[in-house]
């Protein structure tokens, strides 16, 4: 096999500048975590402003041993932990984003006000300016973020080393087991991670989750915290999909308000 078909090439002509260098920032800086035991991530091998060459991965059916064994190892990732809430990863200073959009990397003291100011509002906004959520409906998810930035939901746990956009497609199950791929990674709560599995499915998430939290050491009640994990990823959509995503975001913010 030659050394081109070892390697996956992404590209994107109209990259904004530092798109895939935060790609890579990403991905070198959570597989800094698999000597701790962490998840595998997927290997970059080069750069350039448009382009991302990665180790090629091949895809094999999931098995549950491997769902429990990423559950542990996501547990580790986040354990090898980040400078601050917001904190982009080492080696990287520049802009971020969640697939296409863009979004902030600025650390903060608090995961609530980091989460409310950096990952749900500007959403909410778009959403709203974009005619995908209504005025009513943005008040609803508004007052949830004032009790996040308010403090209101923080607890102890320190900055975690989080993926930011783990999706079950943002997951390749291989022979060998689980690897992560396209991250927005950064210093957040362990638990967002989850709740993005959660919101869109993947193959053992009962597996995942009970292994996660046992490693993880969750306090009980976890669960209930999950939609609020999940305001995030469905402004995300609401903002860049469509009007569809906009009763799921109210739904979930409003036990929150």
């Amino acid at each position: 096999m030659t050394a081109a078909e070892h390697r996956h090439r992404k590209t994107r002509e109209d990259a904004p500048a530092g798109f895939f260098e935060a790609e890579a920032a990403g991905l070198r800086w959570l597989g800094e975590a698999e000597s701790r035991g962490g998840a595998r991530t997927v290997r970059v091998l080069d750069v350039g402003t448009r382009h991302i060459d990665l180790e090629r991965l091949d895809p094999a059916q999931p098995t549950a041993p491997h769902a429990e064994a990423l559950g542990r190892a996501l547990a580790r990732t986040h354990a090898a932990g980040a400078p601050a809430f917001g904190a982009p990863p080492d080696g990287w200073s520049g802009a971020a984003w969640i697939g296409r959009q863009s979004q902030s990397n600025d650390p903060t003291p608090t995961w609530g006000l980091f989460y409310a100011e950096q990952r749900v509002r500007p959403f909410v906004r778009r959403a709203l300016e974009r005619g995908h959520l209504d005025p009513d409906g943005a008040r609803v998810v508004e007052r949830a973020c004032d009790r996040l930035a308010a403090g209101d939901f923080d607890d102890d746990r320190p900055p975690a080393r989080i993926h930011g956009d783990l999706w079950s497609g943002n997951v390749v199950h291989t022979a060998q087991g689980a690897v992560l791929i396209d991250p927005a990674a950064h210093g957040g709560h362990g638990l967002t991670d989850l709740a993005m599995l959660d919101l869109f499915g993947c193959p053992g998430l009962d597996r995942v989750v009970a292994a996660y939290a046992e490693e993880a050491g969750l306090a009980p009640g976890w669960h209930g915290l999950v939609p609020l994990h999940q305001l995030h990823p469905l402004a995300v959509h609401a903002a860049s999909h469509g009007p569809s995503y906009a009763a799921p975001l109210v739904d979930a913010a409003r036990p929150f308000t």
